[in-house]
């Protein structure tokens, strides 16, 4: 059996085994330490390293879910106002041809119902404002019938207008039994004229035999004068003459007073005013209606609008010139001349064609 002090005396740790092992755990704590070091530089290193490549990499940007922003909070997308700062941007479109906008042109007179064209003298042409307070014609134009070169207005199917020609010296003769046998139920005789540069009354060279011959083949008969009056006094005159040339005949159909313009030359009549030319002309009328005839003043549109008073002269009809297909005068008329250029059996050459819309031998 060993004693513990026997123990101790012979344990073999001795002071400088001691210390041989305290120098061994400093070194080898120092060993540690150093590593740990080196270690540490090495990461710093690789960090810097990686951030630097991560410097001149692409820069990817993403954009995290809204529902990512408000995860672990009580926030809804809602919440957000600055949501509402920008409305949604609306889809545009494309315009096409019918929705563009069209140009609108106020007060065309070609579109506005209140002008009509007229041709004047010169060849040019204008707009003129309708008057209001001119009656105005009430014809159905879609009732008015070409046949055979011929115009006619219908009613419910039955004819109700009357054709008609106009004949002067210039026809030289004319066989009017055959005029009446091709359907024509009227005729307009010259009468005579005034010389639109001596003044001078002539009669119509044809006109007596013209009236006799066209009675008795059973035409209706109206006539005409063509005036160069430059005076009441010379329009009155003119007036007597018609009367005075048709005797006893029955002239069922209108006296008509003509005054045109003269082409190409110079008429004393061309320094008259609108005023004095609408005086003239209800001198004459106003001799012929005394007289017991009925009364028709003749002109083309450019002549009724623009060269006389018509406001003036609204107790008397209108016997329109105007070679058209159908007529753009807008005010009232009962006779119109729509072709300088026709042809009727029985009249050699040509001749004016008119319509009559009323049968003055009725009225």
């Amino acid at each position: 059996m060993r004693l513990p002090e026997d123990y101790d005396e012979h344990s073999g740790m001795t002071p400088a085994v001691v210390m041989a092992i305290v120098a061994v755990t400093f070194f080898v704590a120092a060993i540690l330490v150093i590593v740990l070091m080196l270690n540490n530089d090495g990461n710093t290193g690789s960090k810097k390293q990686a951030e630097a490549e991560k410097d001149s990499s692409p820069v990817i940007v993403t954009t995290p879910d809204v529902d990512e922003l408000v995860s672990g909070s009580q926030l809804r997308p809602g919440d957000l106002g600055f949501w509402d700062l920008y409305p949604p941007k609306e889809t545009e479109e494309p315009v096409t041809e019918s929705q563009a906008p069209q140009e609108v042109v106020e007060n065309d007179p070609a579109t506005d119902g209140k002008h009509t064209m007229i041709q004047n003298a010169d060849g040019t042409q204008e707009w003129v404002l309708i008057s209001p307070y001119l009656p105005k014609h009430e014809y159905d134009f879609t009732k008015l019938v070409c046949q055979s070169n011929r115009m006619k207005y219908f009613e419910n199917g039955t004819q109700i207008s009357f054709e008609g020609i106009n004949i002067s010296e210039i026809q030289d003769y004319v066989d009017f039994a055959a005029v009446k046998k091709s359907g024509i139920d009227f005729v307009m005789l010259r009468v005579g004229a005034r010389g639109y540069g001596t003044g001078q009354l002539i009669l119509d060279d044809y006109f007596t035999d013209n009236l006799k011959r066209a009675t008795d083949a059973g035409l209706d008969v109206g006539v005409y004068f063509f005036s160069q009056a430059i005076t009441k006094q010379e329009a009155v005159e003119e007036a007597n003459m018609v009367i005075e040339s048709l005797g006893d005949y029955n002239i069922a159909y209108p006296v008509a007073y003509d005054m045109e313009r003269i082409q190409n030359d110079t008429a004393r009549t061309d320094s008259l005013s609108k005023s004095e030319r609408t005086d003239i002309a209800k001198a004459f009328l106003e001799t012929i209606e005394d007289a017991g005839y009925k009364t028709l003043i003749y002109g083309n549109k450019e002549w009724l609008i623009k060269q006389i008073d018509m406001s003036k002269l609204t107790a008397y009809d209108v016997w329109l010139s105007q070679a058209a297909d159908i007529p753009d005068y807008p005010y009232q008329f009962t006779m119109w001349q729509y072709n300088r250029g026709g042809t009727v059996d029985g009249v050699s050459g040509y001749v004016d064609l008119n319509i009559s819309f009323i049968d003055y031998s009725e009225k």
